[in-house]
């Protein structure tokens, strides 16, 4: 059993309607979820497939760091798929300086974020102090990459570029479009 703890404004999303959300997140990873809405922490324990299990606590953390339950459960599509954040606070000096790092990785109207997403397959959330990323390896390192470098002041170009570079490699390698059935993009 591992315990898991949650922003109290994400129990509710994580529970969903009816907790039909909870339902559908023990069956498909086979897990028990054990939710205590007072204080945010969720008991995951695992019921059924040990390596779907596995899988369980970082369903409930990326519902926690913002996303919607559909895309967590992506994390179910394969043994590959990973789930990762990225720290922006630890990355900042002060309250305002969190702000703007949080500002540069979302971009003008959210662009950048949408980039991020665009050019890697990933699914990219940004959430209180996180950005949340899911997706295969390759896809979460590049924007885990795009990430650091906006956090450590690149110019927006360059880590476009290096996300068009990184796309184009992900093409090359035949490793790109996971979330886009037939290659749509």
């Amino acid at each position: 059993m591992q315990h898991v703890k949650i922003p109290q404004d994400r129990i509710g999303v994580l529970i969903g309607e009816g907790g039909e959300t909870m339902r559908e997140i023990e069956a498909e990873a086979e897990v028990r979820l054990d939710i205590d809405s007072e204080n945010g922490s969720v008991a995951v324990e695992t019921v059924g497939d040990p390596v779907l299990g596995l899988k369980g606590p970082d369903i409930v953390r990326a519902i926690g760091r913002g996303f919607a339950p559909e895309d967590a459960l992506r994390l179910l599509e394969n043994d590959m798929m990973l789930f990762d954040v990225v720290d922006i606070d630890a990355a900042a000096r002060n309250k305002n300086d969190m702000k703007r790092k949080k500002g540069r990785l979302i971009g003008e109207g959210g662009r950048t974020r949408e980039l991020m997403e665009e050019l890697t397959g990933a699914d990219v959330v940004i959430y209180g102090s996180t950005l949340g990323i899911i997706g295969a390896p390759q896809e979460v390192d590049a924007v885990r990459s795009a990430a650091e470098m906006l956090l450590d002041g690149a110019p927006h170009g360059a880590v476009y570029s290096f996300l068009e570079e990184k796309h184009n490699e992900m093409k090359h390698q035949g490793l790109e479009y996971h979330r886009f059935p037939g290659g749509q993009s």
